[in-house]
């Protein structure tokens, strides 16, 4: 009577495949973020759980090559990073995981946040309450600002509802913002070349993948035109950007492991909601600050600041 409960214990641990799908170039930071997740879960990578590593940064060609390699595969779960999650709007073999930064119902591949209803589920940047934030703490700092530049990718979903927040908010603090669009990453010189030419007092860059990738040279061109800066992710000042305001990526790829664990122990991403985070951080670049000559206007909010780089 014992014998079935003695082979039960002597069967190898089930070992988890997570195919890694990702836009960023390599050595990834949300990559790092997602194995704590995985370590706090109980998981040793190499022992129960093997990560399938596949990046394609700024090559599209590649990432088709990925994504067939995704639906040949024996997987469990896959995981995207970025606009990756786009290009896996067709599987449909396995459950994926992501985090985006725009709006999963407009790209098609969740029914609702509540209830997703397929096979994609994880969590979005996306927050309309932030848009209005950023406008407001640069007004807070810069009470003279009257005209804002908005840098944003209409290649994005969920960019029209943004853009038409940080209008109205704007527009309620007395503010002019001038629209600088660009449709993905082939514009993105035009629209600096175009920014330059606008008399800006200021510059707003919503947050997506596109301006990620190119956020050292974001916060150069701002530096060289003179402008405080307000982004929507940290590491946007890491690069020299003056502020930013939103979530923090890494902890929420650390997060993203505990509905992986719910999965591959067989929950459906059709029934776990698609969760937006909750606790958002202040960045400010004191080093930029000086540079602009706004150390003292920036000093009136290092009080509030999560994060200060000297």
């Amino acid at each position: 009577m014992t014998w079935p409960r003695v082979a039960r214990a002597q069967q190898p641990t089930k070992v988890y495949r997570i195919f890694w799908v990702s836009t960023e170039s390599q050595p990834d930071p949300f990559l790092d973020g997602f194995r704590e997740g995985l370590r706090k879960q109980g998981y040793a990578e190499g022992k129960d759980v093997v990560l399938e590593l596949h990046y394609a940064a700024g090559d599209p060609d590649a990432l088709r090559q990925v994504i067939s390699a995704l639906k040949r595969g024996n997987v469990d779960l896959a995981v995207s990073s970025g606009p990756a999650t786009r290009a896996l709007v067709d599987v449909t073999e396995v459950p994926v995981l992501f985090a985006l930064s725009g709006d999963p119902v407009e790209l098609g591949i969740v029914k609702s946040l509540g209830q997703p209803g397929g096979n994609f589920t994880g969590t979005s940047f996306l927050s309309l309450e932030l848009a209005g934030k950023r406008v407001q703490l640069l007004k807070d700092i810069f009470p003279k600002l009257r005209t804002l530049a908005v840098l944003s990718n209409t290649d994005h979903p969920g960019e029209p509802s943004e853009w038409r927040t940080t209008q109205q908010t704007t527009h309620a603090l007395g503010m002019d913002p001038i629209y600088v669009p660009f449709f993905g990453a082939r514009e993105f010189d035009k629209a600096l070349e175009a920014a330059s030419k606008v008399r800006a007092d200021a510059m707003l860059v919503f947050p997506d993948a596109v301006t990620m990738a190119r956020r050292t040279k974001l916060a150069e061109f701002a530096i060289s035109e003179r402008l405080p800066s307000m982004f929507g992710w940290s590491e946007y000042c890491d690069a020299g950007g003056l502020m930013s305001y939103g979530a923090n990526q890494r902890a929420t790829y650390v997060w993203l492991a505990t509905y992986a664990d719910r999965i591959l122990h067989g929950e459906k991403p059709a029934n776990l909601p698609v969760e937006r985070p909750t606790k958002f951080e202040l960045a400010v670049n004191l080093r930029t600050a000086r540079t602009l000559g706004v150390e003292g206007a920036i000093s009136s909010i290092l009080f509030r600041a999560n994060k200060v780089i000297e």
